[in-house]
């Protein structure tokens, strides 16, 4: 990015009476988290404010009913046909965006707030920052630059963004800025301990029985990644039904399965109820850049957390990607 590209954010958004706000499909909580940040401070200038994701069966993840401002998301149905400034979060491309994906035809102008190298600049202006831990910190950047005060409603979202990026400040994205931006966002008031339990200690006891399947069947291929080693396993449509769950509700079991300390690179293979297609999540313990990988298989993120959308079945899925990961470099340590 440039001192332009921040420039010209700050002056669409300073002169914008209306905003329309997207994240991408299945939002995350950098992807959520984001959006509902700025959204509330864009509200609290005097801005109106509508925000939304593309999904079929919109609905916000259990783990995240606690995010403030959620009285800014829409249906699909109900967010504008042509806004005239609109603002995408945590989306490296325009097909994530999903059954919205067409307004960034219709807009008048978009801009792009990610932190995916990936990220294919679809935006008029696209502030894009692959060496920010999370879209959250891009956000809060641009308040500070819009002259905007953290007020707690602000700082919950952007707290969930930052702490579920980070791994709950595990992984290597984490660094002396990431803190002193937590330090902020935690001066307002904010109850993170109550957010940390939300995310990642509440769970239904039908969650926790779909866990034990899901894990139960875990299979691990110590010759994958050429030697490094791939665990993974599947979490089908029918478990989803027979536990009563949704997709949404399943986004934490490849968290569990990448503990196995057999395998560098974890899968989780997870079939969408509405569309048959396999949702896969990828993650890498540091030594194979799976966001690389990802996008040669149509997706996107991170070198250690990336996904994308299949259309084949598992077995044909398993193999493109172990395919992929045999020809995937490995990273210095």
């Amino acid at each position: 990015m440039t001192e332009r590209d921040w420039d010209d954010a700050v002056r669409l958004l300073d002169h914008a009476d209306e905003v329309a706000l997207l994240c991408h499909v299945g939002p995350d909580g950098d992807a959520l988290g984001s959006m509902l940040g700025l959204g509330a401070a864009l509200r609290g200038k005097g801005v109106t404010v509508v925000a939304s994701f593309g999904d079929e069966r919109m609905s916000v993840p259990s783990s995240y009913a606690y995010l403030p401002a959620q009285d800014l998301l829409v249906k699909p149905e109900d967010f504008p046909a042509a806004p005239a400034l609109l603002v995408t979060f945590d989306t490296g491309s325009a097909d994530r965006l999903g059954s919205l994906a067409d307004r960034l035809e219709t807009a008048g102008t978009t801009l792009v707030l990610d932190h995916h190298a990936s990220n294919t600049r679809y935006g008029t202006v696209n502030l894009v920052e692959p060496a920010a831990a999370a879209t959250a910190v891009v956000v809060a950047e641009l308040l500070d630059r819009l002259g905007l005060p953290l007020t707690a409603e602000i700082a919950a979202p952007l707290y969930t963004g930052l702490v579920t990026d980070t791994g709950s400040f595990k992984y290597a994205a984490t660094t002396p800025a990431v803190h002193e931006l937590a330090a902020r966002l935690l001066a307002t008031g904010i109850r993170h301990d109550l957010i940390s339990r939300s995310i990642w200690d509440t769970a239904s006891l039908s969650y926790v029985r779909l866990l034990g399947e899901v894990c139960a069947r875990a299979q691990l291929d110590p010759a994958a990644a050429r030697g490094l080693g791939l665990v993974w396993t599947s979490v089908r449509a029918e478990d989803l039904s027979r536990h009563g769950l949704a997709l949404s509700d399943v986004e934490g079991v490849i968290d569990v399965v990448r503990t196995a300390v057999e395998a560098e690179v974890a899968v989780v293979l997870k079939e969408d109820p509405s569309t048959g297609l396999l949702r896969v999540s990828t993650r890498s313990k540091g030594a194979v850049d799976v966001g690389a990988v990802c996008v040669g298989l149509g997706g996107g993120g991170h070198r250690f957390a990336a996904g994308y959308t299949s259309s084949e079945d598992v077995d044909a899925t398993l193999a493109r990607l172990t395919s992929a990961l045999q020809a995937a470099p490995h990273l210095a340590a």
